[in-house]
């Protein structure tokens, strides 16, 4: 009802001026139709002209009236258009309301979503500040118990080390005994005179009676038993002091075992190449000579390490000892050359004897792949160096980790001597641990990245590769470390696991590089002896030298191994 009468209120004011018209003109009219009954009804001929005019007048009226009646027509036709129009515009007012009132529901519907997310996201967070909180409390708390297991372990360690310089002292002075006694006995030996009698004279003489003269003299042609070398006495004594004890003085007995003393030949520069064989399925890692040099071990990415007999010049396929989950990052046999140890990505180090494939022990606990395993100076024990920053020794008779030592960078390479542990790191840093105590006793600087690390025969000189292109070899002889880089013109190191040797002689230095080349530098001179080139078509990862400096092999990311020789 309210739209009717705002639509005639409208219309009436749009309208008015033509009802006004309209109206003006209905009284015209009628007045004209009043004159004209007037002037009929008086028949005087003077009106006769007003009256010719007023009929004039009222065809004039009639017709403006019909051009007014079709203007009329013609505005209601736009009025009913106007009226459609409106209508429209009132179904889309309509639909746009209904439409506004949707998304004001749906506005309210995600003001709420939103109320409720704020609410959950304050929730989290005060968990989270509660978390962070309590992750400070047990941060300062392990900081307070490492401090505390630092005191601990010193404590601990002060008089084991006090224990063991007693212990050395008393095998010193009873070393230093022995030989006293032993020099006494070669002397007495050797200044004493032994008569030789006949096969038949020698038990009469051991025999004789007290009435013969020889007897009664107790002169000097008395046989006696002397203390000659061959005397299981003094045979006892050279062996001892001769004896290679591994380990400390504080190792247990089955640690204080003899083990062949490595002795190498000259090294010879190869060559050429004497075989060239597809080693793996996929691209090779690691490789390593085993003491006696005719036996090779070879690791790669497809998670196998193979056995190959060196003979005659050509590898032999001997054995493939699985158990490895991922690749194999590091190979290295152990100074009897009859067990291999491997590390791998998956995380974890793998122990085989070489008449078994299936690994006897699986050294698992680090946290990212295992770069390097090492047999340690002491028997029954492995280090690994892995990417998670870890330094790990692990006690073989156990198969357990005995000491996590922390370290600040990326573990690339380790090598073991006798006394000490030296590892390379990504913060271009080679640092030197004490086996008894694994504290850092040295840092030596690098080139760049350290990829690998190498001792030689001797023990006395360190070769590093880094990622700079550079060898550096170091003497750890003396105290101020002296360092020599060894560079050449092409030589580039070809990934962060390059893996450089020196020759059982410590007269060269052999790397390959990223050009599929083997580059041999002469250590007395400091200049490149040689290059092999054209045997790879891909980034050389692993070279080794032969223990009788005869061979070296290099393998490289496309599945190749090549060996080489000056024959």
């Amino acid at each position: 009802m309210g739209q009717l009468k705002h639509r005639d209120l409208n219309q009436h004011d749009q309208h008015q001026d033509l009802i006004l018209l309209y109206t003006r003109l209905l009284e015209k009219t009628s007045l004209t139709k009043g004159i004209l009954r007037e002037s009929t009804r008086s028949p005087s001929s003077d009106s006769s002209c007003s009256v010719l005019s007023l009929l004039h007048q009222n065809n004039q009226l009639k017709k403006k009236t019909g051009e007014l009646a079709y203007q009329v027509l013609e505005l209601q036709q736009k009025v009913k258009d106007k009226e459609l129009v409106l209508e429209e515009q009132r179904s889309s007012l309509l639909e746009v309301s209904r439409r506004l009132e949707g998304a004001f529901d749906s506005r309210q519907e995600l003001q709420r979503q939103v109320e409720k997310v704020q609410e959950e996201n304050g929730s989290l967070k005060t968990k989270y500040d509660n978390l962070l909180e309590r992750q400070r409390r047990e941060e300062t708390k392990l900081r307070e118990e490492k401090v505390k297991g630092d005191h601990l372990l010193e404590n601990m360690i002060g008089p084991k080390q006090q224990a063991a310089a007693r212990m050395n002292n008393r095998n010193q002075r009873r070393s230093r005994a022995r030989e006293a006694n032993l020099q006494k006995e070669l002397q007495t030996a050797a200044g004493s005179k032994v008569t030789l009698d006949s096969c038949s004279s020698a038990p009469s003489s051991r025999s004789t009676s007290p009435k013969s003269p020889e007897s009664r003299d107790g002169g000097h042609a008395r046989l006696f038993r002397s203390s000659s070398v061959s005397s299981p006495r003094i045979l006892s004594s050279i062996r001892e002091l001769f004896q290679k004890r591994r380990g400390h003085s504080v190792c247990s007995l089955e640690e204080d075992q003899v083990f062949p003393v490595r002795i190498s030949l000259s090294a010879r520069v190869p060559v050429r190449a004497l075989q060239v064989l597809e080693a793996h399925e996929q691209g090779i890692n690691a490789v390593r000579f085993s003491s006696c040099s005719q036996l090779l071990a070879t690791g790669g990415t497809d998670r196998q390490v193979k056995l190959w007999e060196v003979r005659a010049g050509s590898l032999t396929h001997r054995a493939s000892l699985d158990g490895g989950t991922e690749g194999i990052t590091c190979v290295e046999f152990d100074a009897a050359g009859s067990r291999i140890l491997a590390s791998s990505y998956d995380r974890s180090a793998l122990l085989w004897r070489l008449d078994d494939s299936v690994p006897k022990w699986t050294l698992t606990g680090h946290s990212r792949k295992v770069t390097a395993a090492r047999f340690s100076g002491c028997l029954h024990q492995v280090v690994t160096g892995s990417a998670d920053r870890t330094i790990r020794l692990w006690d073989l008779q156990r198969a357990a980790c005995v000491q996590v030592v922390a370290v600040p960078s990326y573990c690339s390479d380790l090598v073991c001597s006798e006394n000490f542990i030296i590892s390379g790191h990504f913060d271009s840093k080679i640092r030197v641990w004490d086996t008894r105590t694994l504290r850092c006793v040295q840092e030596l600087p690098a080139q760049g990245k350290v990829t690998s690390l190498d001792i030689s025969s001797d023990q006395r000189q360190l070769l590093s590769c880094c990622r700079d292109d550079c060898l550096q070899l170091v003497d750890l002889r003396g105290r101020s470390n002296d360092r020599v880089c060894f560079r050449a013109e092409g030589f580039t190191c070809g990934s962060d696991s390059t893996k450089a040797v020196i020759s059982p002689d410590g007269c060269f230095l052999a790397a390959g590089s990223a050009d599929g080349a083997v580059y041999i530098w002469n250590v007395s001179t400091g200049n490149l002896e040689t290059r092999l080139p054209d045997r790879h078509s891909s980034s050389i990862s692993a070279v080794a030298w032969s223990l009788s400096g005869e061979y070296v092999v290099s393998v490289d990311r496309s599945r190749l191994a090549v060996l080489w020789s000056d024959i």
